[in-house]
């Protein structure tokens, strides 16, 4: 249990040292973020904010599992958590910087992002599935539900999935960081209640708790920067790491099913984009004029647009997301 402390006091330590030093340097730089033309009239002021802050929690995030973990590298789960945080964050961060390199609001094609994201989510699949094994744990149940060779297509599905839910929650202050910080508090009680559920290794899953510590850990420094009025955005690079760590996480603790869970804010801002242009896109070949089912999606700027402040609608994406976190809980404790 000290690790996992020691690990959210560290990294959240590290992201505070790192804001004051980083931030300054993305503005010198002119790393500012290019508002969508298409998007909230609000957001217009924010034009220039410095972004891809990301790497602010990403360090430590990364840093700190290597000095405290218990099994270290030898156990698969703590490198594949790793790599996959790394991985798909590398893949914002060209995305990011493409952006402000060249000063526009479009980084990497759909393509160009997406491709990458299947390579990467297969590699980690077919690891996890040669060393976790094929079986997910079904929520509220003692069941095991065992994917056979498919696990590793449904996991690719749930590792791209997830991480451009997260990507497409980043669009308020605060409020992927906010959702995110009590998803990895909540998987760090997981991680230290499955071991004697389940009769596991605990030092592979001590690992996984403090990894998820200290990705609490920094993204509670990130906040200090990131809430509104935000001075630094997390950019694709930040949003991809979120993504793939806690898909990670969930992947190697073999509890993926828990994600609709647990993260329902970043998938009901997937689902509400695709119903949006799915929408759109069948009212206007049957009437040629496209209607809309929400003001804009994602819903966060749904309910932007109609006139909430972000700060609230960030304290009640957080505020469900806790009491859905608090629900999970509840077959663990």
């Amino acid at each position: 249990m000290q690790r996992i402390i020691w690990a959210v006091v560290l990294a959240f330590a590290i992201a505070m040292v790192l804001g004051p030093v980083f931030i300054p340097w993305l503005k010198k730089l002119k790393f500012g973020q290019t508002i969508y033309d298409l998007g909230p009239q609000s957001h217009k002021v924010k034009q220039g904010t410095p972004t891809m802050g990301g790497i602010i929690f990403a360090v430590p995030m990364i840093a700190v599992p290597l000095i405290l973990a218990v099994g270290g590298l030898r156990s698969p789960y703590l490198p594949i958590a790793l790599i996959s945080t790394v991985g798909f964050g590398l893949v914002g961060f060209v995305d990011d910087y493409i952006k402000v390199s060249k000063k526009r609001s479009l980084g990497l094609t759909p393509m160009q992002k997406i491709v990458p994201q299947v390579v990467i989510s297969a590699g980690l699949a077919v690891w996890a599935y040669l060393s976790v094994g094929s079986k997910l744990i079904v929520p509220f149940t003692s069941a095991e539900w065992d994917l056979g060779v498919f696990y590793i297509p449904v996991m690719m599905f749930i590792l791209v999935g997830t991480v451009n839910s997260a990507n497409l929650l980043d669009g308020v202050d605060g409020l992927l960081s906010g959702c995110s910080l009590i998803d990895f508090a909540t998987m760090v009680i997981v991680c230290l209640a499955l071991p004697a559920m389940k009769s596991l290794n605990s030092a592979e899953y001590l690992d996984m708790a403090v990894f998820c510590g200290a990705a609490a850990g920094a993204v509670l420094g990130f906040l200090r920067f990131n809430t509104h009025p935000a001075s630094v955005f997390m950019g694709d690079v930040g949003s991809f790491t979120i993504g793939g760590a806690l898909v990670a996480v969930a992947m190697v603790t073999r509890t993926s099913l828990l994600l609709p869970i647990i993260a329902l804010a970043m998938f009901v801002s997937s689902l509400s984009d695709i119903i949006q242009v799915g929408y759109f896109k069948y009212t206007k070949k049957k009437t040629g004029a496209g209607k809309r089912v929400f003001r804009m999606a994602p819903l966060h700027h749904h309910f932007e647009l109609g006139g909430m402040p972000e700060t609230r609608i960030v304290w009640m994406y957080m505020a469900v997301t806790a009491l859905l976190c608090l629900v999970t809980l509840t077959m663990f404790i």
